[in-house]
């Protein structure tokens, strides 16, 4: 979301991610590989030149790097995205993220100065933190990186509340090119709906779809043309943002037969259903015996269960 030593939270939550998915079958950590690596949709080319801080506890590095739909935003050496925290303050420097939220948020540490490429090195310095460490800060502001950005390219913190968002190479807070997030923005979520528990949801709040003739980590998708129009898959516009509950470490995508780029959670490609006519519904569940709401975690909703609502009727094709 800075690999640094994992906190004690933050491994038993990756642990507890990889039991989920066991539990549904084959770990999509270990698919083969025509499915992609998530980037969901974000663009980023570090610098080609990074300055690297000495420290004697470690190292500290930045980069300039640039995120679709932000534009240019600090990274640190591994091409994850750096944010500032608006509790606490640039004049003076002070560090209001502790404890909980510094596992959250892990602070960009190091013994000294660290200088960045296409960063004036006027603007780079340190705070000391609570705990004695010196923490990096561009115009004053103290950088951390986003427990949940697990790969470079990710902005998944930007603006996950009002006091957080994406730092820009002057220290100022990132903000979405007019138009780009509402246009282009695919959104990952979660809903309870009744007799089936959580699933997962699009940005509209409609219940998201698994195909079991797809297979798990195929990387592909066997749904087209008219069982694409019953069953639209979720396609990948612009950045892809993920709700608080759900585990990045799941999401990916693919290439469809026509060039666009479905997302995949567990390994498996995801669609909504035209005839769920409002969010909460999930008539598709169960239809054919090859369709199946997913859960948060990439696993198909027990096929036994019902929605309260009534299942659809499948055709012979399953569609």
């Amino acid at each position: 979301m800075n690999r640094a030593r994992p906190s004690a939270a933050a491994l038993s939550a990756a642990i507890a991610g990889l039991a989920l998915v066991a539990a549904c079958g084959t770990n999509p950590y270990a698919t083969s590989g025509a499915v992609q690596p998530v980037s969901l949709g974000a663009q980023q080319q570090l610098s080609a030149s990074t300055v690297q801080a000495s420290s004697g506890a470690g190292q500290a590095q930045l980069a300039t790097s640039t995120v679709e739909g932000l534009g240019a935003v600090l990274a640190d050496a591994e091409g994850h995205t750096l944010y500032r925290y608006a509790k606490d303050t640039a004049k003076p420097p002070k560090v209001a993220c502790v404890d909980a939220c510094a596992e959250r948020w892990p602070p960009l540490v190091s013994d000294s100065p660290a200088l960045a490429a296409e960063v004036d090195a006027q603007l780079v310095s340190l705070v000391t933190r609570p705990d004695g460490r010196k923490q990096v800060t561009i115009g004053g502001w103290p950088v951390y990186r986003y427990a949940k950005d697990t790969g470079s390219g990710l902005a998944l913190g930007q603006n996950v509340s009002a006091d957080w968002a994406a730092i820009t190479p002057e220290g100022e807070k990132a903000a979405a090119a007019a138009g780009t997030r509402s246009a282009a923005q695919t959104t990952l979520g979660t809903a309870e709906i009744g007799g089936l528990g959580p699933v997962l949801t699009d940005q509209a709040g409609r219940t998201l779809y698994l195909f079991t003739r797809d297979g798990r980590g195929s990387g592909s998708s066997t749904c087209d043309g008219a069982c694409a129009r019953t069953w639209p898959p979720l396609l990948v516009g612009g950045r892809t943002t993920v709700a608080e509950d759900i585990d990045t470490g799941l999401v990916g995508q693919i290439t469809r037969a026509d060039g666009s780029k479905q997302v995949t959670v567990g390994g498996w490609p995801v669609y909504t259903y035209a005839r769920d006519g409002a969010p909460g519904e999930a008539t598709g569940h169960g239809a054919g015996n090859t369709w199946y709401a997913i859960e948060p975690n990439g696993c198909k909703v027990d096929p036994s269960r019902r929605p309260d609502a009534a299942i659809a009727t499948a055709s012979s094709s399953g569609y």
